[in-house]
């Protein structure tokens, strides 16, 4: 296991699908906004969380289809499927490192992108536990859409179709947190919500992407 995370580590890197192309993304969704909706500081602080979310979100959508549309096109695919590994751990590997390579960077990056948004100082803290509790998730329901698309030649858009509306449960607790920290209020029941969907997704997730990935490599 410790040697395919770091193969992938590596791959995701050559490949540009990993610390740079997302945290560009991100940062570019966050200098755009105050452009797009005007100057006013009170706006942009009111914003700031579901805004950072949804920055958040997108840039995790750019490498989805890297994760495992390389290894099939290399034909690992085939020989990780009949590894003496459990392909249910291999896919977790694939969710993993996906995580580190996309995830874990936009956690560390997300406080000093919410100064160019007037965060409030309350919210910074409840803004890196929400992304570093959610993003789990989102790397998780990933690799289930990219293994529902692996067979499909340039299925990035398919893909993103696919996860999208999975997504959202995600991204309303996560930003909900987020939002309840800055201003202040209680943030138990969106972070106990937000603990659940992505303690559950992690549990499940791996053995329907398993079967479906031995589905697609028959």
């Amino acid at each position: 296991m410790k040697a395919l995370l770091v193969r992938d580590l590596k791959l995701a890197i050559r490949a540009g699908g990993g610390f740079g192309l997302g945290l560009a993304f991100f940062l570019i969704v966050v200098v755009l906004v105050p452009f797009a909706v005007g100057p006013e500081t009170a706006l942009l602080t009111r914003i700031a969380p579901g805004i950072l979310w949804i920055g958040a979100l997108l840039a995790c959508l750019l490498s989805l289809d890297r994760i495992l549309a390389l290894d099939r096109e290399d034909g690992s695919l085939d020989l990780i499927a009949t590894a003496p590994l459990p392909l249910e751990a291999a896919v977790s590997v694939k969710a993993l490192a996906h995580w580190l390579t996309t995830g874990l960077p936009l956690v560390i990056a997300a406080p000093v992108l919410g100064v160019l948004l007037n965060l409030r100082g309350e919210g910074y803290g409840w803004l890196v536990v929400s992304l570093a509790i959610g993003t789990p998730a989102l790397s998780v329901i990933g690799t289930f859409g990219a293994a529902l698309t692996v067979g499909i030649k340039r299925g990035g858009l398919l893909l993103s179709l696919l996860v999208l509306p999975l997504y959202v449960p995600v991204l309303i607790f996560g930003a909900e947190v987020a939002r309840r920290g800055a201003e202040g209020l209680s943030v138990a029941t969106p972070l106990a919500l937000l603990g659940a969907v992505t303690c559950g997704t992690i549990a499940l997730l791996p053995f329907a992407s398993a079967a479906v990935l031995r589905v697609n490599l028959r």
